[in-house]
């Protein structure tokens, strides 16, 4: 065996999301041979990467089939998060990814989808960070359990910026972490919108794979703002089955889709698609519609990343500041480790195939 015929073997393997192959790509470093052992390392686009088993297999196939049926073949991953970000931009310039989580009405569960996308995100290995901009109701101290914390004070180069929380590995910050949560946060428009600018300037969020935004309902100031002031690699639409929501999700997927904004849908969301008890795990019972958020996909043509089932373990971690992605029930961890690698891949994508993301300029 030779670094040449491996890596020829290897020019046969595709990256499944990039369409093209793995040595063309430059993702194959690092081959060692000794008589039939072969080991090499696959740098993947992210450490979350949901095809690390078919890759390695693929590759193991490729070897024993193109050079030695009788290799012993050893592939180690390591990860190189891409991003849509121009390497000039200084605005949390160790941030590779920034995704807003969005829907056009409240009470559709952009939280839960949110906290559970953050966590299956640093379960693949990512650093991420969770910034809570719905200032006026603010969920995630109550579903990551900080209730009553509050973040300290660092000097970066000489400025005092906020430490985001630690919890369950992922990086927290939010208005609730800041104001006692007895008191209702009573500010016109240009004093929320600067709030979220100083989550963005003043908070020390470092290297992260991934900044998930859970945003505020409707498609107002603070979503005008975030885009003004951070380049967002893309949006996550959260919806429920019912034509209510979808009428308001609708808006949501028109706001970003102007052309003023074009920020890119990485995919849609449907949350609450069916109840299922927990004593009957195969019965689904479809309380608000079937299929809603999947047909609005195929509708509007966007990625549908999935269906999030209505189970009660989702609300009770939720509540005891355990969400279902740190808990024990099965079902809907699977359903949001699916929605997460889809996810994932469709950043991928967006980052091969679009142009570098950039602060949107909007006239409102």
């Amino acid at each position: 065996m030779t670094e040449a015929a491996i890596m020829q073997a290897l020019s046969q393997v595709q990256e499944p999301d990039l369409g093209k192959d793995l040595v063309t790509l430059n993702m194959v470093k690092d081959v060692q041979i000794n008589g039939d052992q072969v080991s090499f390392t696959v740098v993947l686009t992210t450490p979350a990467c949901p095809m690390k088993d078919m890759m390695r297999s693929a590759c193991e196939n490729a070897i024993r089939l193109l050079v030695n049926k009788a290799a012993k073949v050893q592939v180690n991953f390591t990860a190189q998060t891409t991003t849509g970000r121009k390497g000039d931009q200084q605005m949390l310039a160790g941030v590779k990814n920034i995704i807003a989580v969005v829907s056009g009405k409240g009470g559709v569960g952009k939280s839960t989808v949110s906290a559970n996308l953050a966590l299956a995100l640093a379960e693949g290995g990512a650093k991420v960070g969770l910034m809570d901009a719905d200032i006026y109701g603010p969920s995630v101290p109550i579903m990551f359990g900080v209730r009553g914390e509050r973040p300290l004070m660092r000097e970066v180069n000489g400025k005092g910026m906020i430490v985001p929380l630690d919890k369950l590995g992922i990086r927290l910050m939010s208005i609730g972490l800041l104001v006692d949560e007895k008191n209702a946060v009573v500010w016109r428009g240009p004093m929320a919108s600067s709030a979220i600018r100083q989550f963005v300037t003043e908070v020390d969020w470092g290297e992260l794979d991934y900044l998930i935004i859970d945003m505020p309902p409707g498609t107002g100031d603070i979503h005008l703002t975030l885009m003004q002031t951070v380049p967002v690699t893309g949006v996550v639409i959260v919806t429920t089955p019912q034509l209510v929501a979808l009428a308001d999700a609708k808006k949501a997927i028109a706001m970003f889709g102007q052309a003023q904004i074009n920020v890119p849908v990485i995919g849609l969301v449907e949350n609450m698609a069916y109840f299922t008890p927990a004593e009957l795990p195969d019965n689904k019972y479809y309380l608000f519609g079937k299929e809603g958020g999947m047909n609005l996909a195929s509708e509007y043509e966007l990625p549908f990343l999935g269906q999030v089932p209505l189970v009660q373990s989702i609300r009770e971690g939720g509540d005891a500041g355990v969400p279902a992605m740190a808990g024990h029930d099965t079902i809907s961890k699977q359903a949001f480790r699916e929605i997460t690698a889809q996810a994932v891949r469709n950043i991928a994508r967006r980052n091969a195939s679009m142009p570098a993301t950039k602060p949107v300029s909007v006239q409102a």
